[in-house]
């Protein structure tokens, strides 16, 4: 069984209506109850979107700093990450579809080492 990460940068989700938005809730949520039924799901959630809130730690000079804030000034960041496990590429190339398809918004998909 391989672990794959299918996730999205936060920027990719566009500017819609908050009825829009509400329009996702149930489909995004039947996939995830999907993948629990399908014993394929290992977690998944979205993030916070207050990058204030976010805090960095750096060891890399000798001496651990932990800052508040994102580790580097970037113009996208991750929005949500949902971890799967399965036997085939081609398993995860059909949740991450279905994931697509159910948020509304594009997803990219990377195996976990």
């Amino acid at each position: 069984m391989t672990k794959y990460a299918i996730y999205f940068m936060q920027q990719w989700v566009g500017d819609h209506p908050a009825e829009w938005y509400q329009s996702r809730v149930k489909p995004s949520t039947d996939v995830v109850l999907d993948m629990e039924k399908a014993g394929v799901l290992v977690f998944a959630g979205g993030l916070v979107e207050d990058m204030e809130l976010a805090f960095s730690a750096d060891g890399t000079s000798g001496e651990m700093l932990v800052t508040d804030g994102p580790y580097t000034e970037v113009t996208e960041y991750l929005g949500g990450i949902t971890i799967i496990e399965v036997e085939t590429i081609e398993e995860a190339r059909e949740w991450a579809a279905r994931v697509a398809e159910g948020c509304g918004w594009p997803q990219e998909v990377r195996e976990v080492k």
